[in-house]
């Protein structure tokens, strides 16, 4: 970049910290796409935690990436967590090396095990620093650095409660570059993956990770498909994929079946109707893609907060919600009383397209290139 008396000088340095599941990563991706084109000649650094899903994403996205030696408060042993304070001194000791080697003229936060370390360093460093909340409910971690944080960008109103309304910004939570601007056609997500034009056909995304209520509602339902003439793809998520993906296998005539879903515009794309958990990125991709959904809470999201971001879209018409507990019983049937609901379907996708922002990211990153000169 250059000034207005056309003396070079260098190029802006940021730093992304965050991620662990795919709600953190994939909009900290988009605010680095939006930075960069912005300003092509911007440096950027992803700092993750080492083991978490960051470490791969972040490069295929054509970014260089940083892990920490670190990790969260284990509810389930209390033993596994004796080494937690060696694992954040020794985190805030690689952080320091990062900072001296790369030199960030600010750093953003988007939620995530190397979010806390990296934006604390930096602010006692009085380095300008960002927070991106995608929640209703505002993280702990987010709460504390948002006291002494440049800007807060978040999803939704009413998050003064958690932090300083002088620097909160509504800004809509970022999605994917490839679900934000695709082009492509129902018939061209169909032949990729390699299904019946003539079927309908229902998309189940559970996250990164997988969602084992909707998981396990698609494997019992798996001999159904077929009676019903209806179709599946299916993303299981990492945790206990192999099994799903064996039994899915075996119904390969109408099922799709993978850990992960690369090219999700084409299923989107492809798909009459989506299960999904009600995470706030997961929310906020659907508005954006335009898909009828059934949203099956995480039951236990901090102050269920899930089930209030599905809540948000019932009210309006734009969805229905499945309880987590109810999901056994009742999910598979009211996915497929409204796939066979042409009024129902034709509703929900014009009402959630209402809610979609498309630009989340281009705002966020016009505000934090105003500051960071």
């Amino acid at each position: 970049m250059e000034k207005e008396n056309n003396i070079p000088t260098k190029p802006r340095r940021i730093i992304i910290a965050g991620g662990g599941t795919g709600g953190h990563i994939f909009p900290a991706i988009a605010i680095a796409n939006a930075l960069r084109k912005s300003d092509p000649s911007i440096g950027l650094l992803f700092v993750g935690a080492k083991g978490k899903m960051e470490m791969e994403k972040v490069p295929q996205a054509g970014y260089e990436i940083r892990g920490l030696n670190i990790a969260g408060f284990n509810r389930s042993s209390i033993f596994k967590n004796l080494s937690l304070p060696f694992k954040l001194i020794q985190s805030f000791c690689q952080v320091k090396e990062i900072f001296k080697q790369f030199k960030p003229d600010a750093v953003v936060g988007v939620g995530g095990y190397s979010t806390f370390p990296v934006l604390k360093y930096a602010q006692k460093r009085d380095i300008p620093t960002f927070i991106h909340e995608s929640n209703s409910f505002a993280g702990k971690s987010n709460i504390l650095l948002g006291k002494h944080a440049v800007k807060i960008f978040v999803a939704s109103e009413g998050m003064e409660k958690f932090f300083p309304k002088d620097k909160i910004l509504i800004s809509g939570n970022p999605v994917r570059k490839i679900i934000s601007e695709y082009t492509v056609s129902k018939a061209e997500g169909l032949k990729f993956f390699g299904l019946d034009e003539n079927k309908k056909t229902i998309l189940a995304v559970g996250g990164s990770l997988g969602a084992r209520s909707i998981n396990e509602v698609m494997l019992t339902h798996l001999i159904d498909l077929h009676p019903l003439n209806i179709q599946l793809i299916w993303q299981t998520g990492k945790n206990n994929s192999s099994r799903y993906i064996m039994s899915g296998k075996t119904h390969k005539s109408n099922v799709w079946v993978d850990e992960f879903i690369q090219e999700i515009d084409k299923a989107y794309a492809a798909a009459d109707i989506v299960i999904s958990r009600a995470g706030a990125m997961s929310v906020a991709e659907m508005c954006v893609a335009g898909k009828p959904t059934v949203f099956v809470p995480y039951p236990y999201a901090s102050e269920d907060h899930q089930t209030e971001n599905a809540m948000r879209l019932i009210r309006k018409n734009a969805g229905a919600m499945v309880p987590d507990s109810e999901a056994p019983t009742k999910l598979f049937g009211t996915v497929t009383d409204i796939l066979f609901d042409e009024d129902k379907l034709k509703a929900f996708e014009q009402n959630i397209k209402k809610l979609a922002v498309t630009n989340a990211n281009e705002i966020i990153a016009e505000e934090i290139l105003k500051t960071v000169k």
